[in-house]
């Protein structure tokens, strides 16, 4: 094998795909990325047996072959060298790399030693802009939980319902859904929250569309030269559209950047008790107030004006509506509830394509 490549495209690749390599595995070619040439294209890969990531970049190809050589080092290395035209050879399961000032050998492995992740060939398969699926993941994804000992609720649920595709995490104390567009497949799936980390990563720049094809076991992304390939959960998700309230006795709408502000600086002295702050609306005055009480650092009262319906207090995590504001669209939001122990849901009266769902915290 050997070809010649730009640092800069050869460095794209490798930080797409080198960190799903896996440098603890008890198998180490999995901390290994695959150099391969074939029908002509150069790809790099990289597995830790749940996920795979290929890509594939232009290069000039003198001779076919593939090679394994170390993720980390191989990433650093090139990100390391200056801007211009690499090249690398293969001898034997070594790869020589050769620029105008540079000339090193890294050590590799035997690529038919590395696995091999099929492709997802007979499935359901629909395709999103990939702008539109970007920003609904970000939107929910953070929702998920990182508790493994409930495998189910670390993965993002894909499914639609009447005629429209949805999306939602949760983490049993919080929920995120996001609605993101019409469609005639049927689909239920639920993908890790890790692989639709990296799949963000991939998105990053990528303003085309993403075809996107699952059976029952796996689903495959593809973005243009760029394929990522994940197990599914297996598990059935939470009926969680039961915890949606459909009306409340209590709601006040205000423009979000006041909310945001006045609840990141009462979080300031929630810190004590966990996030605890108390939010409580008032119809008369049309006000709401935050509030927070802190022994060690004191307390603090936040107020601001907003439209309101009914009264009440409800007492809640800061941090849950912080993150909860980041990701709502528009303008204002509108924060409802139904008494201390039911859930509150904030959502934007001009984007209702979006819910966030948080749990109460005992009084």
């Amino acid at each position: 094998m050997k070809f010649k490549v730009t640092q800069e495209n050869l460095a794209r690749a490798l930080s797409m795909v080198a960190r799903v390599a896996n440098t603890k595995s008890t198998l180490p070619i999995l901390g290994n990325v695959l150099l391969k040439i074939d029908n002509n294209r150069l790809s790099v890969a990289a597995t830790n047996l749940d996920i795979a990531i290929k890509g594939y970049l232009g290069a000039q190809i003198q001779s076919e072959g593939s090679i394994t050589v170390p993720a980390r080092l191989f990433q650093d290395f090139v990100n390391g060298l200056p801007s211009g035209v690499i090249e690398l050879e293969q001898d034997e399961q070594r790869l020589k790399v050769t620029t105008d000032n540079y000339k090193s050998v890294i050590n590799g492995m035997p690529a038919d030693e590395f696995p091999i992740v099929p492709g997802v060939e007979k499935g359901v398969s629909w395709s999103v802009s990939g702008v539109l699926l970007k920003h609904s993941l970000q939107q929910v994804i953070f929702a998920a939980s990182s508790d493994e000992s409930r495998p189910v609720l670390t993965g993002v649920y894909l499914h639609t319902t009447g005629g429209k595709l949805y999306m939602a995490a949760t983490d049993s104390y919080r929920l995120a859904e996001c609605m993101l567009t019409e469609i005639d497949k049927e689909v239920k799936i639920l993908i890790p929250a890790s692989a639709l980390h990296d799949l963000l990563r991939i998105l990053n720049d990528f303003t085309g569309d993403v075809k996107i094809t699952h059976d029952e076991q796996q689903v495959q992304f593809e973005a243009g030269e760029v394929e990522l390939i994940a197990r599914l959960i297996d598990g059935n998700y939470p009926d969680y559209r039961k915890l949606i309230p459909t009306s409340f006795s209590t709601s006040a709408t205000l423009t979000r950047s006041e909310l945001t502000n006045i609840v990141k600086v009462t979080n300031l002295f929630a810190r004590e008790s966990a996030g605890s702050i108390v939010l409580s609306v008032d119809e008369p005055s049309e006000s709401i107030w935050v509030r927070a009480v802190a022994s060690q650092l004191g307390e603090n009262n936040a107020t601001a004006k907003v439209t309101a319906i009914g009264s009440g207090s409800i007492t809640l995590n800061s941090r849950y509506i912080i993150d909860a504001l980041q990701a709502i669209e528009g303008d204002t939001v509108t924060v409802g509830f139904n008494g201390k122990l039911e859930a509150v849901a904030l959502t934007s009266p001009a984007h209702d394509n979006y819910t966030h769902i948080i749990m109460p915290l005992k009084s």
